[in-house]
């Protein structure tokens, strides 16, 4: 990604494959050292790692800086079983294929290794990897490593541990850069970020540290791979599904919620779709992808982890008056992605018992105080859409609906387009295109690449359920114009009742499940999408009703261990001699152990562990906006703006200019305030859900409580068609005064829409 204005350099290809990269190792010791000896896939460069046994508490690793041939590599191990024959000789440990990392608990360093591999997928020409096995050693020989009165703690600590599951859902590579999204590798063009999406990167400081280079390690990315091959008509092209999770405030669903005082936001997934061209090896291949993402509300919220109560109040901490840490979250977005940054929020309009709406309104108050301080073609764009009450609507097309958002987006962002040509030794892109009458490679057309900037940002309150469902949609809508631009269709739409939506769907679906299982503890709600399946209705809600008990047990009995887990691999946690152990705290506090020493109350009797975005929130019953407030009430001098979405049956009529919104109490909205418009960008559509998050089965009306400057629009106003926002200049001065007069100033094509109804077209 880059910003708006920077376009990258690209290259005419992916990096080439190098025979320097070490890819199979093979552990010997001694009873002074660790040897490991690794080589290159083509096995013709050598190289050795030593790690010294005899310090009991201290990590030293030294890299001989020859590069030796596979005889004189014999020659060598040769020399040192002769050496060391004294006390045992070299002795074969084991064959592995890259180092997860060292870390140190209360005694001994420790050693992560990868002993099994398996391939699931090449990115062009570079090999991505699972883990199928992996192992952990202690580094001192066992004749030095100290016998302490804390090997209780230690083991639990390593026990801990080795309860990250390194077989599921992890993956690298040794020559593509996995962590970074395939315009990022192919740009000369870099941000920070660099290691956002490492997961190991604490495990592997110390070794980088000391050897100054990453031959010996893996970068381990956490979320979701998957590649498949699929068709269209009679073209074959090869679909890749990338879901990166942050390193950054990681954790399960209850303990981390909002944001943290850095700006860094729960359940942060970056979400890539990669399209190759299937053309025989040595032919210029075409290559898109777009990127996407998802992440918790980012302000200071949590949730009260509760055995006895299965939806927990929803308390929303008014420590940030000024939203600093909601700011550095979007500018950390604008520096990653660029500009526009658009957010699509999910969550519910009315309840019964304001829970999600809470958060509506302070998401969208803090927006709009964003949004001020902000360039007109920086702001941010706001987006509402209450999933959970139009997914009940059985006349609704949700998906149909998703989609036209998505394209909304993608009209705003764009995606990324290239031609990597094999073997090329150009330095500058080579924007061709395939020409199929042709069966040389050097015969091509050339195409203009495509670049994104910017970024759909999704979200509900888990950004699991709901927003895998729109996670979909927009990937769906992005192949249609990935593959037109490819070539493989002639208008950028794939209908939904195709064959290639169902499997993409099913993708989805799949990476919804990973998603959820590591965050929530079950796998996602998918009513929607078995209900476009047209699975029997009550195999779905059995379902439903399972996962959701599962998710509820994860949550009330498993995520406190799951929590210290996630906190000791990633090095949030650092256990020291003297200080509380990790399941002594309450669980923010470990953040505070190693700077400010143990100064501070333990509670050591606990029900079970809070991790709040940061600190212990008190609810505020006053925390929805009073009366006088801009925030959360509908106001008279607002100005209409068409809904970009609508359905072509009958269930969505076209915009008509004969009804008011005071004529439609029961209406939904689309609304811009007046007196905000010129500092925000905001859009409220009532609609859509998925299964929830909570499962709920409540009656849904019409809100006052509309978590943005905005009101109500009646939901006859809609367009067939996605379009792009008007322009400040096509926004009348009054609601009321928009059925009988178009002020002047606005386009033609708005007026007329504005005065006749018709469809509007972007």
């Amino acid at each position: 990604m880059t910003s708006e204005n920077e376009q990258p350099e690209c290259v005419t290809e992916v990096p080439k494959v190098s025979n320097a990269y070490l890819q199979k190792f093979r552990l010997y010791e001694t009873r002074s050292n660790f040897y490991m000896i690794g080589r290159s896939k083509n096995r013709s460069a050598w190289r050795v790692l030593k790690i010294d046994r005899s310090e009991p508490t201290e990590l030293n690793i030294t890299e001989d800086p020859t590069t030796y041939t596979e005889s004189e590599c014999c020659d060598l191990l040769k020399r040192i079983h002769d050496g060391n024959k004294s006390t045992g000789g070299l002795r074969f440990v084991c064959t592995c294929y890259g180092i997860v990392g060292f870390i140190k608990f209360l005694g001994p360093y420790y050693m992560l290794l990868i002993t099994k591999r398996r391939k699931i997928g090449v990115i062009c020409g570079h090999a991505i990897y699972a883990i199928t096995k992996s192992e952990i050693l202690p580094i001192p020989h066992s004749t030095v490593q100290p016998s302490v009165a804390y090997s209780k703690n230690e083991n639990r600590y390593k026990k801990l541990l080795c309860s990250v599951d390194l077989t599921k859902d992890f993956y690298f590579s040794y020559s593509y850069r996995v962590m970074h999204s395939f315009q990022k590798n192919l740009s000369t063009h870099e941000s920070g970020n660099e290691t956002m999406f490492v997961w190991n990167e604490f495990l592997t400081a110390m070794i980088h540290n000391q050897l100054r280079n990453n031959l010996w390690t893996v970068q381990l990315v956490y979320g979701y791979f998957k590649q498949v091959k699929l068709s269209i008509g009679d073209k074959d092209f090869n679909l890749t599904l990338i879901a990166r999770r942050s390193r950054h405030y990681a954790g399960t669903r209850y303990l981390k919620r909002g944001v943290n005082e850095k700006g860094r936001v729960a359940n942060d997934v970056e979400t890539e779709q990669i399209v190759f061209e299937d053309v025989p090896e040595g032919f210029p291949v075409q290559i898109s992808s777009v990127v996407q993402n998802r992440g918790s509300i980012p302000l200071f919220w949590s949730q009260e982890t509760s055995r006895l109560n299965i939806k927990p109040d929803i308390i929303l901490s008014k420590k940030d008056h000024k939203y600093d840490a909601t700011r550095l979250h979007f500018e950390n977005l604008t520096k990653r992605y660029g500009n526009p940054i658009i957010i699509l929020n999910l969550i519910k309009t009315k309840e019964k018992k304001p829970r999600e709406s809470l958060l509506r309104v302070e998401f969208a108050h803090a927006i709009e105080l964003i949004n001020k301080d902000l360039p007109e073609e920086n702001r941010l764009k706001f987006l509402h859409w209450d999933l959970n009450k139009y997914s009940r609507n059985k006349s609704t097309n949700v998906l149909a609906l998703l989609g036209k958002v998505a394209t909304y987006a993608l009209n705003l962002t764009g995606f990324f387009y290239c031609q990597v040509v094999p073997n090329s030794n150009s330095q500058e892109l080579l924007n061709c295109s395939r020409d199929d009458k042709n069966t040389n490679a050097d015969n091509f057309s050339f195409k203009p690449p495509k670049h994104q900037t910017g970024v759909l940002r999704t979200n509900c309150i888990d950004c699991l359920d709901r927003t895998n469902v729109a996670q979909f949609a927009y990937g769906w809508a992005a192949l249609g114009r990935q593959l037109h631009t490819i070539g493989y269709i002639d208008t950028p739409v794939i209908e939904l009742d195709s064959t290639l939506a169902d499997d993409l769907m099913r993708i989805y679906e799949k990476m919804g499940d990973t998603l959820a299982l590591q965050y929530g503890g079950s796998a996602a709600h998918n009513k929607i999408f078995c209900q476009r399946r047209g699975q029997w209705k009550a195999a779905t809600q059995s379902q439903e009703f399972f996962r959701t008990l599962q998710r509820y047990y994860s949550n009330a009995y498993m995520d406190a261990e799951k929590q210290d887990a996630i906190n000791v691999f990633l090095g949030h946690y650092q256990p020291q001699i003297g200080r509380p152990a990790l399941w002594e705290l309450d669980s923010d506090q470990h953040y505070k152990v190693g700077s400010q020493g143990s100064n501070f109350s333990v509670e050591r009797a606990r029900f079970i562990k809070r991790s709040l975005s940061v600190g212990n929130f008190l609810y505020d019953d006053n925390i929805i906006r009073d009366a006088n407030s801009s925030i959360g009430t509908t106001q008279n001098n607002e100005e209409s703006l068409p809904e970009i979405l609508s359905e072509s049956d009958s269930s969505y009529p076209r915009y008509t200019n004969s009804t008011s919104p005071e004529e439609s109490p029961n209406s939904d909205a689309v609304f811009y305030k007046k007196d905000s418009f010129n500092c925000s960008n905001f859009l409220d559509v009532d609609w859509l859900s998925s299964s929830g998050n909570s499962c709920e089965e409540e009656t849904y009306e019409r809100s006052t409580l509309i978590g943005s400057p905005m009101g109500g629009q009646s939901s006859d106003n809609v367009v067939n068609e996605m379009c792009t926002f008007a322009s400040d200049s096509e926004i009348c001065t009054n609601a009321k005064d928009a059925r009988n007069q178009i002020v002047g100033g606005f386009s033609d094509r708005f007026a007329e829409w504005v005065s006749h109804g018709d469809i509007m077209f972007p």
